[in-house]
């Protein structure tokens, strides 16, 4: 079996990686033939070799999305892939640990979530296999106070003495993976598993039950990954953002797992986990240097990925659980705040990457997740140098003569009209299909269409998220630029909890967070009406990003708003139309006690701990794991050495 799913995902990524690159290779001699026409200077060559590198990025996507559509589309299910069902029938044998870091959270929203997790796993048959450990980092003493309060409170209704627990630390050491390895060291070794939950997850019990059983089932899967929906937040740009997700979220996952297989990802939360693996392989070593690049590592999801399969553990998504589900920011500025946290962490994966030992499509997965961010600084310079050359085009008109040649014939102006719209319309479709093929797969299924609100409400719907795509992604280009290159400056991360809940933002904070943004699009804008007027409508959609970003910030982070689109049937999602009990519940947070409940037990059980320790960082050359990631994505060996939904925010 194992031979055969070798075999299986070497054909699988040759097939993946070759036509990605292929199709880059493809748009790469379009764009050379047409930058070559008039003599090709070295402003055009930079420009093309990022257009490559720009094109193989969104390349991957749509093949991703190619492939999850037509699994999707057959409606048989992946044979090759780990699927929920596997998990009917199954008798549960390990003990999970459902394990929630909170820092300096609302309580009340922290507790209700929980809540709603614990009541929806009393209806399984095997709930008693489940604890629950609340592990606070909170620095505030006014929020612990109120989160000891409530956590006994909830105890008290739950009858759920010596079930759920909570421990805070005295200091948030290494930030959330120090406050995971403190559990794992002082109570991992009562349980098989821990299942990680962010302060805004909600999982259905279904949903956990499922994940435990599986590891069951799977003794060599080291972390089993759902995948999150975002659901729950009304504003109109959450409410945005939920839709796209929901739309396309299983259809992307689907590829995903076409490809990665046993090699995918692990994004922090959501996931089961196996512990005693996870002790013995997964603590995070200090990256030499200070920080933002060396010292601790913030994205350690990735990283602990990356650990499991080294050490032989298979690292799986299951795209078709469900009952997953995530919060997202409201508004554009709190989910770019939450980016600049995920940059600075990414971009530390360049002193992973060298690593030896590392499976090459856990290198794979650290590089997508660098150019999650990197990306935008790339574009934006490609925006940059065709601005220029576009500009000295004109100011400097055609050269019909080479300067110091000889020669009696002009060199005339090619046009390579035809060429530019090929090339164009292509740019399009690779950029767009993925979105197409969720409608139609949306479409296709008489339920799911419903649950969208119906072909022309989903149709609307679809065009709507289109169009705030376009306008919101200028400032969310000059956000990410800014956060890789104050990154790359030296500039650490402050990091502070995250904005939860609808918040809307004021007029005054949005231009203060975005005068630049507008000043940018005024001043790039001014300058070529000045010298190529007619280049304005090719820069259009980036320049009216910009100089509205204030007020679509704004705008977008209204609830109302979102209310009203929801309450005409559009960017409906099906846990809008039929929303789920333990979403529901989250609507009525519970209220505060009068006064303090006795809890009949200790607020953590008796410690039973699994060791971690680090080992000693060793490298390969940079260059030697490039020619690694190379040669093994194209041919990989017959014996693929011990190794996502990605973040989908490119």
């Amino acid at each position: 079996m194992t031979d055969r799913l070798s075999l299986v995902a070497r054909r699988r990524r040759a097939l993946f990686f070759g036509m990605t690159f292929f199709s880059a290779m493809l748009a790469g001699a379009l764009m050379f033939d047409i930058v070559k026409a008039n003599g090709l200077t070295g402003l055009e060559t930079a420009g093309l070799v990022l257009f490559i590198s720009l094109f193989t990025w969104i390349a991957g996507a749509f093949w991703t999305a190619v492939a999850g559509f037509v699994i999707q589309l057959r409606g048989r299910g992946d044979p090759h892939v780990i699927h929920s069902d596997e998990a009917n029938g199954v008798v549960l044998h390990g003990r999970t640990a459902l394990v929630m870091p909170v820092y300096n959270e609302e309580p009340s929203r922290v507790l209700a979530g929980i809540e709603a997790i614990w009541r929806s796993l009393g209806k399984q048959a095997d709930k008693g296999a489940f604890d629950f450990f609340i592990l606070s980092d909170t620095r505030k003493p006014e929020i612990a106070e109120l989160e000891e309060k409530g956590w006994a409170y909830l105890v008290s209704r739950l009858d759920a003495a010596g079930r759920i627990f909570y421990r805070r630390r005295p200091k948030n050491t290494h930030r959330k993976a120090g406050n995971i390895e403190d559990f794992v060291r002082n109570w991992g070794g009562a349980y098989d598993y821990m299942l990680v939950l962010d302060a805004d997850s909600i999982m259905t019990g279904h949903a956990i039950v499922t994940l435990a059983k599986l590891m069951d089932v799977h003794p060599d899967v080291g972390i089993m990954q759902s995948l999150p929906t975002p659901a729950g937040r009304d504003s109109l740009f959450a409410r945005l953002v939920q839709f796209a997700a929901r739309l396309n979220g299983l259809m992307l996952s689907s590829g995903l797992a076409f490809w990665q297989l046993g090699e995918a990802n692990y994004w922090g939360h959501n996931a089961i986990i196996r512990l005693r693996a996870f002790a013995e392989h997964c603590a995070l070593p200090i990256l030499p240097g200070k920080p933002p690049l060396g010292g601790e590592i913030l994205s350690h999801d990735f990283v602990e990925a990356a650990f499991m399969r080294r050490a032989g553990f298979k690292v799986w998504m299951v795209p078709d659980l469900e009952g997953s589900y995530e919060e997202v920011p409201s508004n554009i500025i709190d989910y770019a705040a939450r980016d600049r946290r995920w940059a600075q962490g990414n971009l530390q994966h360049f002193g992973v990457m060298p690593m030896r030992g590392l499976h090459w499509l856990s290198r794979i997965h650290m590089l997508t997740g660098i150019l999650a961010y990197a990306t935008s600084p790339i574009w934006l310079l490609v925006l940059v140098l065709s601005s220029v050359v576009t500009c000295l085009e004109a100011i400097q008109g055609h050269q019909y003569f080479e300067p110091g040649a000889y020669t009696l014939f002009p060199a005339w102006p090619e046009s390579r009209d035809g060429e530019i719209a090929s090339l164009l319309g292509v740019t399009i479709l690779v950029l767009l299909l993925p979105k197409v093929l969720g409608f139609t797969l949306a479409l296709s299924n008489r339920v799911t269409r419903k649950a969208f609100g119906g072909a022309p409400r989903l149709a609307l719907s679809m065009l709507i998220e289109q169009v705030f795509s376009m306008l919101l992604a200028p400032s969310m280009m000059i956000y990410h630029s800014m956060f890789v290159i104050s990154t790359l400056a030296g500039i650490p991360v402050v990091w502070n909890a995250q904005e939860r809940g609808d918040r809307g933002i004021t007029f005054t904070e949005s231009f203060l967070r975005h005068k630049w943004h507008v000043v940018l699009g005024l001043v790039w804008g001014a300058i070529i009406l000045t010298f190529a007027p007619s280049f304005i409508y090719w820069m259009l959609p980036v320049l009216i990003g910009l100089l509205l970003s204030a007020p679509l910030a704004v705008w977008t982070s209204r609830a109302g708003a979102g209310r009203r689109l929801r309450a005409w049937g559009l960017l409906l999602t099906p846990e809008e139309s039929n929303t789920p009990e333990e979403l529901a519940s989250l609507e009525h947070l519970p209220s505060a006690p009068a006064e303090d409940i006795p809890v009949q037990a200790e607020p953590v059980p008796a410690r039973v701990p699994l060791t971690m320790e680090s080992e000693p960082i060793a490298y390969v050359s940079f260059a030697d794991a490039v020619i690694e990631l190379q040669s093994s994505a194209l041919t990989p060996t017959p014996e693929t050495p011990p190794d996502s939904l990605e973040r989908h925010r490119a």
